[in-house]
């Protein structure tokens, strides 16, 4: 007997394709971020959190109540922001055992593009490693084309074509409201795009990995922060940032370097028992209105003390906001060449010193914020001596 919402869906494992790009045009087109998946021991539970805390709400639905017993997915909206909540059903399935390795981790970086099969065929050729070969995913809605490669740790990208899709999220999936009926739809808080995600690899990794995505992918090196920049008295980090899509992508990429004792970079491997995603920035256009809305529901942000916004004025110059509601606020302030940013960070999303968020809101500013680089470290430090890490 089929479920009551079964959704009929195949997919088809598509043969090298000979067609050819127009002369002139990337292969490796990325268009944007498309989505980000993140494993967790419970779909349900994960996406109540991040609903009630985050303001997001769910879209569609993938499990048993839809045909699917492997594992279930919930995917969650708010702007353009597309996070999919997967667990497994399974004890012994690979999914569960990515979660006892990493605990709640991002396992896709996914990219929408505009061919699928174009983009994995030249990123292996140039040296990539295949995770899931470009496969034709069809239900009653449409088409979806997607293939994937391995990165750092146990991460991967996703190459997303959708332009013939018109469901919910994906083949096999159904509209959340209509598997689960009733929910409340919970307000959201103004969070509208993914501005980057941030990776941290080993030492000695990073350069290795900034040569794949520029061989590989195509990305250039927007950014480069050395030791120097990033330290405190008692540990300190290199990061390269990669950019690619024409500038729709921002990938950052930290290694820890020698200091006195335990960086942050080394707590985050040695948790989540590797490389992996350290955290991921979304962006909104009202800050103020944004971090009020996330402290009312209770989310924790790293504190930063009231000597740094003493220097403020002198540091960033005239900004629109309300300084005296930046400092209330906890909000993080830089200026670069181009403008300023405003950021603040998450305490960590679950008991693993690992993944968190940043939200941001950027006023020109392309940058990341290096004149905050040394209180955001030192608040993390605090929060590692308060788990006697450091």
């Amino acid at each position: 007997m089929k479920p009551k919402h079964h959704v009929e869906v195949s997919s088809t494992v598509l043969p090298p394709t000979t067609a050819l790009p127009p002369s002139g045009v990337d292969p490796i087109a990325i268009e944007g971020f498309d989505h980000i998946e993140i494993y967790t021991d419970s779909a349900k539970q994960s996406s109540y959190f991040l609903s009630h805390a985050f303001g997001f709400n769910p879209v569609a639905y993938r499990g048993p109540e839809t045909g699917w017993h492997d594992s279930a997915s919930i995917i969650l909206k708010q702007g353009d922001v597309l996070i999919m909540l997967t667990c497994p059903l399974k004890p012994d399935s690979p999914i569960a055992r990515q979660i006892a390795k990493h605990g709640f981790a991002a396992r896709d970086v996914a990219f929408r593009v505009t061919n699928a099969q174009w983009c994995f065929q030249e990123a292996v050729r140039r040296g990539a490693t295949a995770a899931a070969p470009p496969t034709e995913w069809k239900d009653a809605n449409g088409t979806i084309i997607h293939a994937s490669i391995k990165t750092y740790g146990d991460t991967i990208h996703s190459f997303v074509e959708r332009s013939k899709y018109n469901g919910p999220f994906w083949p096999g999936f159904a509209p959340y409201s209509k598997v689960f009926p009733g929910e409340p739809v919970v307000p959201e808080v103004g969070l509208s795009a993914i501005d980057h995600v941030v990776g941290n690899v080993e030492l000695g990794g990073m350069n290795e990995w900034v040569a794949f995505y520029e061989k590989v992918l195509g990305f250039s090196q927007l950014k480069h922060f050395s030791d120097k920049e990033i330290s405190t008295e008692y540990s300190a980090l290199m990061s390269k940032v990669m950019n690619g899509g024409g500038g729709k992508i921002k990938l950052p990429i930290n290694e820890p370097a020698e200091g006195k004792r335990k960086s942050q970079i080394e707590e985050f491997l040695e948790y989540n028992g590797g490389p992996g995603v350290q955290h991921i920035a979304l962006e909104t256009k009202d800050i103020i209105a944004t971090i009020a809305a996330l402290r009312e529901r209770g989310v924790r942000f790293l504190f930063v003390p009231k000597t740094y916004y003493e220097e403020a004025p002198t540091r960033i110059g005239t900004i629109d906001e309300d300084l005296s509601l930046i400092q209330k606020l906890g909000i993080l302030v830089d200026r670069d060449e181009d403008g300023y940013l405003l950021q603040i960070f998450t305490k960590n999303l679950e008991d693993r010193p690992t993944l968190f968020l940043e939200i941001i809101q950027r006023h020109g500013s392309r940058g990341f914020g290096v004149g905050n680089f040394k209180a955001l470290f030192e608040a993390i430090e605090r929060d590692q001596a308060e788990r006697g890490n450091l």
